[in-house]
This record gives structure tokens, C-alpha cells and sequence, in this order.
């Protein structure tokens, strides 16, 4: 593993890479809210033994250095725009992207504005809502401000702590509660690596310590709330451009509703979608190895040359309706 910051024009840009550093970038993952690059280390790491792989740190997360004011975030369209100033520098000629929740919405959109850059999209459980609520967000702006103060999670998001006196303590806090009850080894870990700094300036070895969240209750807040998104369009071209996309999607709590799956089918009939049993929103730490195993085979069929007949069978989606999406 390697880190690297890279000038994208306001400022620095983080992330974490893994692979041969002379081969050119094979795959991107992008982060869901309030999380950071190295959460998903343990799943991309692998992936370097054959590829060069990336994953960032989106403004105002972990150790990207951006401006971030909660009160100008109306939208994801900040975090598209700071990935393709990325990919136009480190990956011009395109790659596989990917990412979980907010993250994956965030690749829909990059595709749907810069398809040159993408070859392929692995998004799980994507933040899509269906095309009324964008329409009436779009519509009265003042609406989705009046949805920004009563979002639920951003409302829970403004409340979380934000301080520490030790990432054990963090730990201690987090450990099989809430968000994180369900998530293996060694995910929570790897978040707080890059989720905490210390802030005050005491001695290194003082028992008195501060450690601070590095994303900030009030730009996750913002960044729940920030809906006025355009990944209708964005799939709209993803279609044209066929470019070929899985998404993956959790059996209980998804933020995907069953009529905007059938939606995405329909609209996007080679999309391939699988619901992973026994999974939450959090499916990237419930079941890792499905969400490597996306990546994969894309990797195999972009940029090794491997057929879909020597990758193995693919089970596309099938029964819509009847909520079984293969896999």
C-alpha cells in the first residue's frame, strides 16, 4: 500500500494505491459518506498482485485536503467534478470505477458526465432515489433546503460525537453498534486510521489526548442531505455509451427501492444486478469477497483480455419483480 496526495486545483486530493506503480491505473474505488479510502483496503489490496488499483479520500473525508463548507454542498455534483480532475491527471485513457453507497452514486455520475474515463461500473448499493423526488428537488430548490434541516440521517449525522481521547477509545465507542455491528475484520480498524487526527499538543506519549473525526459531523450532515443528484441522466448515458455496469445490491436496508430497480433495468437492460443474502447497506464489510469478485471480473474482461466465457458464468438480472436478481 501506498498513499499520495496530487494537486486537483483548490488543493490536495488523498488516497491510497496498491499495485505496480509503473502500469497505468486499472480500477478507482470511491468511499461511502463519512468514510474514507483506506476503510476498503482489505478488499482492494488484492487486487494489486495483478492490477494497479486506487481508492480516494473525497472531499472532506480522511486526508484529502479540499475546501469543504457544509453550506454550499447542494449536491454530489463537487465530488464527481474533484474524481474526473483526478482521472484527467493519473488515468486519462479510463479505468473500472467503482464505490459503495454515496461513493457509488458518485461513479455513476463521473461516467455519466466523462464516459471517456470509465471503461466499466461496479456500484453497490448506490444512492439512487426515484426521478420524482429529483424532479421536485430540482423544481423548488427551496424544498430540498427545507429537506436538508429534516433529513433523518443528517439529522443523526449532526449529533454523532466528534472527539475522542484515544482511537481505542473511538474503537470501544464504535465496536458492534449502530452502522457498525455488522462489519468484519479488519474494516473498522482500517476506518479509523484514516477517519481520526490528533489535534491537541500535549507530549506524543501524554495520557491526555484529542483525536477529532476528520470528516465533520456537519459535512457528513450536508452530504446526506445534498440530493439534488442527476444519476437518471447519468445511466441514460452510461446506456448509449454502453458501458457495461453491476451493481450490487443488500437484501435487507438497501437505499435502493425495488421500484427504482426496476426502473434501472429497465432503462439500462444489460445491467447486471445481484442482491447479496443476508447483507445491509453495509454489504462491502458483511461480504467482501463478492464485492472483489465484481471488480475482478471486470478487470479480467477490460484490461486482461479474458473472455466472459473464461471468467466463468455470469447470471444477469432475471425476475424483476419477483425480487431475484441471480447471484
Amino acid at each position: 500500500m501506498r498513499r499520495f496526495r496530487h494537486d486537483i486545483g483548490e488543493g490536495e486530493i488523498a488516497g491510497v494505491e496498491f499495485g505496480d506503480p509503473v502500469k497505468s491505473f486499472a480500477a478507482l474505488w470511491l468511499h461511502a459518506t463519512g468514510f474514507n479510502a483506506m476503510t476498503y483496503q482489505s478488499i482492494l489490496a488484492p487486487l494489486g498482485l495483478r492490477a494497479r488499483v486506487a481508492a480516494l479520500d473525497l472531499r472532506g473525508h480522511g486526508r484529502t485536503r479540499l475546501p469543504a463548507s457544509p453550506g454550499k454542498l447542494n449536491s454530489w455534483a463537487r465530488y464527481r467534478d474533484d474524481v474526473i480532475a483526478w482521472l484527467d491527471q493519473q488515468a486519462p485513457g479510463g479505468l473500472v470505477l467503482g464505490g459503495h453507497s454515496m461513493g457509488a452514486t458518485v461513479a455513476l455520475l463521473v461516467a455519466g458526465k466523462r464516459p471517456d474515463l470509465v471503461k466499466g461500473l461496479v456500484l453497490v448499493d448506490p444512492v439512487i432515489l426515484s426521478p420524482r423526488q429529483y424532479m421536485w428537488m430540482h423544481l423548488f430548490p427551496a424544498a430540498g433546503w427545507g429537506l436538508r434541516a429534516g433529513h433523518a440521517l443528517a439529522r443523526q449525522a449532526r449529533k454523532r460525537r466528534s472527539e475522542f481521547s484515544s482511537p481505542q477509545a473511538a474503537k470501544k465507542s464504535y465496536c458492534g453498534r449502530g452502522a457498525f455491528a455488522s462489519w468484519r475484520s479488519p474494516f473498522l480498524d482500517d476506518y479509523l486510521l484514516d477517519g481520526l487526527e490528533r489535534i491537541d499538543d500535549n507530549p506524543l506519549d501524554s495520557e491526555t489526548q484529542t483525536w477529532r473525526l476528520l470528516c465533520h459531523p456537519k459535512w457528513e450532515a450536508a452530504t446526506f442531505a445534498a440530493q439534488r443528484n442527476r444519476p437518471w441522466a447519468a445511466l441514460g448515458r452510461v446506456r448509449r455509451r454502453k458501458i457495461p455496469i453491476t451493481v450490487l445490491r443488500a437484501e435487507t436496508g438497501s437505499v435502493l427501492s425495488s421500484k427504482v430497480v426496476e426502473k434501472m433495468v429497465r432503462k439500462v437492460p444489460a445491467l447486471i444486478i445481484k442482491r447479496k443474502r443476508g447483507s445491509s447497506h453495509f454489504l462491502p464489510m458483511e461480504a467482501p469477497y463478492d464485492v472483489r469478485d465484481a471488480l475482478s471480473s471486470y478487470l479480467s474482461r477490460l484490461f486482461e483480455g479474458f473472455t466472459v466465457a473464461e471468467e466463468g458464468p455470469v447470471r444477469r438480472s432475471l425476475r424483476v419483480g419477483g425480487q431475484r436478481y441471480g447471484g
